[in-house]
């Protein structure tokens, strides 16, 4: 019996967990290499542009990277990518995009896909969560979904036929602090966070 349940779990993750991590509407579903990008190169296509606040060079601290920010003409509202700048792992490319940005109806908040599976040198799977971008536009945080799930058994069930005996019931796990990247440029000449108009 309880060999019987562990199978059905076991199946009901995988069943359940391309829905739980779908990619979003309109995101290519394996990552590009746009060649010859790197900080430099990233810092001046910015430079040629009337930056927004979103755009920019910024650091993720918890796989030491360096990323770049930039506007996108994609579907629907999607209107920023992520790309690869610098990883001290050989195995990522420079120029790498890693991810998609899209606004959304709130101004500080957006929708962040991030390819989370690696096929050779191709990324692929993008996964979904909510990404809040503060006052100064220095951080982008964001919490990835975190799902487990409760199996229940019903032995004294009523109408069998009618009632399974077997809920298989996914349930988000509660918050963590969130993580996400910090913009190390542009900033301005005393070495504050960049967070003024800039004109052309």
């Amino acid at each position: 019996m309880f060999r019987r349940l562990l199978l059905i779990s076991l199946l009901a993750t995988v069943t359940l967990l391309p829905l739980m991590a779908k990619s979003g509407s309109g995101v290519p579903k394996k990552s590009v290499v746009l060649d010859g990008l790197d900080v430099d190169s990233m810092r001046t296509r910015l430079d040629e542009t009337d930056m927004q606040p979103l755009e920019g060079i910024w650091y993720y601290p918890n796989e030491e990277m360096t990323l770049g920010i930039e506007r996108y003409r994609g579907p629907h509202n999607i209107g920023y990518r992520i790309i690869l700048l610098d990883s001290p792992d050989i195995n990522d490319v420079p120029g790498t995009v890693i991810g998609y940005i899209a606004t959304s109806a709130v101004d500080d908040k957006y929708q962040l896909w991030l390819y989370s599976q690696r096929d050779r040198l191709t990324l692929i799977k993008p996964l979904e969560c909510v990404a809040t971008l503060n006052k100064t536009a220095t951080t982008l945080t964001f919490d990835p979904p975190h799902w487990k799930i409760k199996v229940r058994v019903n032995v004294a069930r009523f109408l069998p036929t009618l009632f399974n005996g077997i809920s298989i019931i996914p349930e988000r796990v509660e918050e963590r602090l969130p993580i996400g990247f910090r913009k190390i440029y542009p900033e301005g000449g005393d070495g504050a966070p960049f967070n003024r108009i800039r004109y052309l």
